[in-house]
């Protein structure tokens, strides 16, 4: 298993470089970036300096969508990053949540998803599309970044497994990224893949203490955040189409103010369970951590992404460089 983290961009410049250099020399070889461009800082000058103090980590968006920015804009973007950071550049894409509901728009349906992806996979790599009947090509890009995708219901995921190069699953419930990973297993198969070809990462806030009450309020908020997506699947599927260990927790769900998006006090978390939290979170001491890891990559999950937003970032990356990361190093050697 190969290991990531997030960066929420809210804290200094400073911070948020010294944090990347950190997690770099700490085994992590992935780092990204939210991109929710009304709440916090613009991501891209933020992972123009991340690749800047880089040297092998790959880097990208946990996510963008199709909307927010023109998809010729992103794919100017990253392959221009890609120049920049030698080749290390991943797009992590889906159909939008905070930087959309901010602006009072709903994500985006998943065939503009679908084609955005195709326009900026051809658009990265200098050929030519029809974009809105104008011949439009970026004549100087220098190849395709891969390409994740992200999603909780049956379509998207669908979609992920025909045209995603990786599959980006917010939460770290084994029971529901099994539940995930049939659809994008089923996608696969459909568009005549392999769907062991198709990476997969996990992502979820952690918190490394024995004392489950502390850990289980630095993460709390996340639950709360993936609710959401819960309530807009709900929207859109019948609930016997969904599992009920998704849905049932968002019954008591009350609004949602995105002012206080991924914030550790958040009033958004007051519903959730201390369940809830302990499935979809990774807390406890390491051993629990390494334990739920396992369980995870026996899944397929191939990438875990820690979400460094709960407070004493540079002691989380020491924790999991220390206690959590060396067994898996191990494992695969």
């Amino acid at each position: 298993m190969k290991f990531g983290f997030t960066i929420k961009p809210d804290m200094t410049v400073e911070r948020i470089v010294a944090l990347t250099r950190q997690a770099e020399a700490a085994g992590f070889q992935y780092g990204w970036i939210f991109d929710s461009h009304i709440l916090w800082l613009e991501p891209y000058p933020l992972l123009t300096l991340m690749a800047a103090n880089t040297r092998s980590m790959r880097l990208g968006t946990c996510v963008t969508n199709p909307a927010t920015r023109d998809i010729t804009v992103t794919s100017s973007l990253f392959a221009t990053l890609n120049l920049i950071a030698g080749d290390r550049m991943e797009l992590g894409i889906g159909r939008g949540d905070s930087s959309r509901r901010v602006l009072g728009k709903k994500p985006v349906g998943a065939g503009d998803l679908e084609r955005s992806i195709k326009a900026f996979r051809e658009l990265t790599a200098a050929r030519e599309i029809d974009f809105e009947g104008q011949p439009t090509r970026l004549s100087w890009a220098g190849g395709s970044p891969p390409v994740w995708v992200a999603g909780y219901g049956p379509k998207v995921l669908d979609l992920a497994g025909r045209v995603g190069d990786g599959v980006i699953l917010q939460f770290a419930d084994p029971d529901l990224i099994a539940w995930c990973l049939g659809f994008v297993k089923k996608g696969a198969e459909a568009a005549g893949r392999d769907p062991r070809s198709i990476e997969v990462m996990a992502a979820a806030p952690v918190w490394v203490s024995n004392d489950l009450e502390v850990a289980r309020k630095r993460v709390r908020w996340f639950p709360a955040l993936v609710s959401n997506h819960v309530v807009d699947l709900l929207s859109r599927y019948k609930p016997e189409d969904l599992p009920p260990a998704l849905t049932s927790y968002v019954s008591n769900r009350g609004g949602y103010d995105y002012q206080q998006h991924c914030e550790v006090d958040s009033s958004n978390s007051k519903f959730v369970s201390d369940d809830v939290v302990d499935r979809f979170c990774l807390v406890g001491p390491a051993e629990a951590h390494r334990q739920k890891l396992r369980r995870l990559a026996s899944l397929g999950v191939t990438q875990f992404n820690v979400y460094l937003m709960c407070g004493d970032e540079e002691d989380t990356l020491e924790a999991y460089k220390k206690e959590v990361m060396p067994a898996f190093r191990a494992s695969a050697c």
